[in-house]
């Protein structure tokens, strides 16, 4: 047995659906949000039926919806699939790749994945090959060969985590199509209200559901859509005997975060930009990342494909790494988190981390913006930046 959604039509547009998508199905009396299924198993018959849900690790009722809200989100013709975590679909999309296969994939990617696709190739499992995803000539170089053996999966990420380089994304995936590689796009930063990998040519969308879906840094959960049927069953597979799955209250969760999605983006979205022009002028500031910005290098690209410029932005802070750091233990409303995506907004030191690439600055901080008053926000980030600027008390004495 199956969710049986509510009906919805096609024309709705995605600010509707992110409340629409999931509803059970109008009923008198029935509820109007879908209700948390606890069960391991389900009751069966004497024989073996297509679509029975059988067991709690190949289905549960309490993920339908969300699975449904998700694809209808990202245009896929086939329920979503969520996962345990961002890094369990990651994990599964990764499987896709043939024995001796080849992965080209950004040199700035989600830490997680990066790490994941460079400890298997490390076993043999296939080749990788990074790239700077804004760098066209280099994408296509490794995707053909260049005289060796073509790609079998491009793996998109755009814009970039931490350095928000913008992939031209139309491009690489008919790049990548006409070689026969396998497209994996993570939409987690721009989310489906931003941007549509699978308009543009992806054949797999991905998300940390944990981020900005669900929306309340309270839950672990990750997702892959497709509209291609072989892809999903494979996909499906890997979920199944991987156990990879997620726990019905987690799915709950993330479909009533869901709910909030475009309020939070929309308000979220408007305070990164006002807050990338104040510090784009700030004397402790040497350089901010942001495609909103008319003058970052992925801001035409943006414009075309997305709808907006995101919640999170970097800035890199005059005087190194210390003075970054001095800058995230000044904050007082900011808090200093390895997340994104939440009501909160959130700040850190990327290079902090053991396993962040050496091309990321040493001085660089990753601001998660979330749905706080702008002002408030701008307040606390000039007060910690302006301290650079004061000398040390007792200094000469």
């Amino acid at each position: 047995m199956t969710h049986q959604p509510a009906s919805h039509p096609e024309h709705l547009r995605p600010d509707t659906l992110v409340v629409a998508a999931g509803r059970p199905p109008r009923v008198h009396d029935a509820p109007v949000n879908p209700p948390i299924m606890l069960s391991s198993t389900y009751v069966g018959t004497g024989t073996v039926v297509d679509g029975d849900r059988a067991y709690g690790r190949y289905s549960n009722p309490t993920w339908d919806p969300l699975e449904e809200a998700l694809s209808q989100l990202e245009g896929a013709t086939l329920p979503a699939l969520i996962f345990s975590s961002g890094l369990a679909a990651a994990s599964a999309a990764l499987s896709l790749i043939p024995t001796g296969g080849t992965l080209v994939m950004p040199i700035h990617s989600y830490q997680g994945a990066l790490v994941m696709a460079q400890e298997q190739a490390a076993k043999g499992l296939f080749t990788l090959r990074t790239v700077d995803i804004a760098n066209n000539d280099e994408v296509i170089a490794a995707l053909t060969g260049a005289g060796e053996k073509a790609a079998d999966m491009l793996w998109l990420e755009s814009p970039t985590n931490p350095m928000l380089e913008v992939a031209d994304m139309e491009l690489l995936c008919r790049s990548a199509q006409a070689v026969g590689a396998i497209i994996v796009t993570d939409n987690t930063f721009s989310t489906p209200l931003v941007q549509k990998p699978l308009e543009l040519g992806s054949d797999i969308v991905l998300h940390s559901v944990t981020k900005y879906l669900a929306g309340h840094s309270d839950v672990i959960l990750g997702a892959l859509a497709t509209s291609r049927p072989d892809l999903r069953e494979a996909l499906l597979h890997h979920r199944s005997i991987h156990g990879a799955i997620a726990g019905p209250f987690e799915a709950w969760l993330a479909l009533r975060g869901l709910r909030t999605l475009a309020l939070r983006v929309e308000r979220s979205q408007a305070s990164a930009l006002e807050l990338a022009r104040r510090l784009d002028t700030h004397s402790g500031v040497e350089k901010v990342l942001f495609p909103g910005l008319e003058s970052d290098p992925g801001h035409v690209r943006a414009k075309a494909q997305m709808s907006g410029f995101g919640s999170v932005l970097c800035i890199q802070v005059a005087g190194g790494a210390e003075a970054a750091t001095a800058v995230v233990e000044a904050l007082d409303l900011w808090t200093p988190a390895t997340s994104l995506g939440g009501v909160e907004s959130l700040i850190e030191r990327r290079r902090r981390h053991a396993n962040e690439p050496d091309t990321v600055p040493q001085n660089l901080l990753r601001l998660s913006v979330g749905i706080e008053n702008v002002e408030d926000l701008w307040a606390d980030l000039d007060q910690a930046l302006d301290q650079l600027s004061q000398p040390i008390s007792g200094a000469g004495l």
